[in-house]
Order: C-alpha cells, then structure tokens, then sequence
C-alpha cells in the first residue's frame, strides 16, 4: 500500500472510531456494533503498527494503553485547583447566598451541580487536542497522568465543534456502583485485596504505573468546570452547554437556580433521589452562575460551596 494511502486510511479509521465513541461513551447512542467497533480498532493498530512514523498521541488506540511502567511527573497547575468550602447546616447555605448576594450588590442566579464522590482531574486541551491530564495533588501541583487518562473512554482525546483554542476541563473520575461490585468481585476470586468504596478504587486505578491495566478499570469521568482563554460566555451555566457540544461528557443533573429556595428544593431532592443513581455521590456544589471581576475581588473565580447531604 503507498504511503498516501495508508496516511489516508489510518486518518478515516481514526475518525471513525473518534466519532464512535462519541456516540457510544457521550450520547449513549451507538451507530456500529461491538464487533464492527472492534474490527477497524484492530486494522487502526495493524496499521499503526506497520507505520510508526504516523503516530499520533491522541490516535483512538492509545485507549488499550501501554505494557510500559511510567512515573508520575509532578506538574504546576495553570489555575489552582482551590477547595471547596463546606456546609452541613440549611441555615450556613444560606448564610453564603446573602453573602455573594450582598457582594454583588443583586440578586444573581446560581447554578447546582452534583458532588461526585470520585478523584479530581484537570483535563488540558490545546486547539481542541488532549495534551494533559493532571491530578489535582496538592491544588498546586498534581500528578502527569496522562497516558492513563487517555484510556478512558468518555474522556474524549479530540473536541468538536466551536470549542476555544485553549481550554481547561475539571471533572471527576469515579466508578459506577455495579462496576465496583464487579471489580471487587473479580478481585476476591483472584486473592487480591478488595477496594474499601468506588472512590479509592477510582483513584488507586488513576495512579497505576501501567495504563493497560488502567484501560481495563471501569472509569468514567465527568466535567464540570472550565478555564482558558476564548470561553464563549461569562455564564458558568451557557458554558456547561456549550462543553456539551464539544464533545465533553457533561452530567445532566444540573439546574439553574434564581433565589434560595429554589437552590433548596434541588438539595432537598437529591438528598432522596441519590439512592438511584448508578453512582456515588456525598452532596450538592452550588456555585455563583456568573464569572465575578473587578470590585468582587474574585477575578475570573466561580465562588462555589459544597453542601453535603
């Protein structure tokens, strides 16, 4: 086969499968089964193999990951990962709405979000290509784990659409409740130590020096919070949207909140609605709509509370 022809299929097979598993991991829609998915990921390899010249970090193979042992590089965040702050009380909930309302000097819409109870990851993209995965550490500096990252399969290595140039996407990485049960039990049948919850199972496969066994750990991961340069809008609501049709798997438990009741009625659903989700969750993050500047004090910060529930 001439070299422009392999450049040619390698380039279609990567597409395709790009765009599968956008339809199978972020809109839960699949067009091709299993086995049709798996043949061009075979022939993409075999040709990847043959030609290594044509090697691409964000090629859909690199989803099997490596056999290779790798040590994790300490990396600066761009922005610091900052802590949540946290509140147990009705009356301490709504202490901090009075509180950003009295700063702003107006009422201002909030949005309320779902706290997963996984482990922390800074995604990096530059003109819409995965470059770096990043764990949250200390909120400082975190861990390079981005060859693990990468087999994840909901954590799309190409975006779509109008995405900006550069973009930072903050989300969890968790286990869903069936897949821990089945993990734990494979496990157990192996003579190997069981994962005390879902979140040390997702954050000791994170952190495993071989990421093809990392690509055979059930992670998934939502995103929920973005930075960079380009955003499209200043509401933290638009911009969740707007990541959605980029190709960023967004949760879609997530409400746009006008006063304090409101952001109470949605505490109060989930504390019961919880029990159905397929995942763990440890409370509601509420957090100012809008990007806050100047006489705020908070430059480009979304103030945000974590409630737990």
């Amino acid at each position: 086969m001439e070299q422009k022809s392999v450049q040619d299929s390698i380039r279609q097979l990567r597409e395709e499968l790009h765009h599968h598993n956008y339809q199978y991991y972020i809109l839960n829609h699949p067009e091709i089964s299993d086995y049709a998915y798996d043949l061009k990921m075979t022939d993409l390899i075999e040709l990847e193999s043959k030609h290594p010249e044509l090697k691409d970090p964000n090629s859909p193979s690199v989803r099997v990951g490596s056999d290779l042992s790798q040590d994790f590089q300490s990396i600066r965040h761009k922005y610091p990962m900052l802590s949540l702050g946290n509140t147990y009380s009705e009356g301490e909930l709504r202490d901090f709405v009075n509180r950003v309302v009295k700063t702003v000097g107006h009422n201002i819409p909030f949005v309320c979000e779902l706290k997963y109870d996984g482990t922390a990851i800074a995604l990096s993209y530059e003109n819409g290509r995965l470059t770096r995965g990043v764990t949250r550490g200390d909120g400082v500096t975190g861990d390079d784990v981005t060859q693990n990252v990468k087999t994840i399969q909901s954590i799309p290595l190409q975006l779509q659409g109008d995405y900006p140039p550069q973009l930072e996407a903050r989300g969890e990485i968790f286990i869903s409740r069936k897949n821990f049960e089945q993990l734990n039990q494979t496990r157990e049948e192996a003579g190997e130590a069981l994962f005390a919850n879902p979140r040390n199972a997702a954050a000791g496969s994170l952190k495993l020096q071989n990421s093809s066994l990392v690509a055979k750990r059930p992670l998934e991961c939502y995103l929920y919070h973005f930075l960079g340069e380009g955003l499209p809008h200043d509401s933290h609501f638009a911009n969740l949207k707007a990541a959605s049709s980029w190709g960023l798997r967004i949760s879609p438990h997530f409400q746009l909140c006008q006063n304090f009741e409101e952001i109470h009625q949605f505490v109060n659903y989930w504390d019961e609605a919880r029990k159905s989700l397929p995942f763990e969750i440890d409370g509601v993050v509420i957090k100012v709509d809008h990007l806050l500047t100047g006489r705020t004090g908070l430059y480009g910060q979304i103030p945000s509370l974590g409630h737990f529930i």
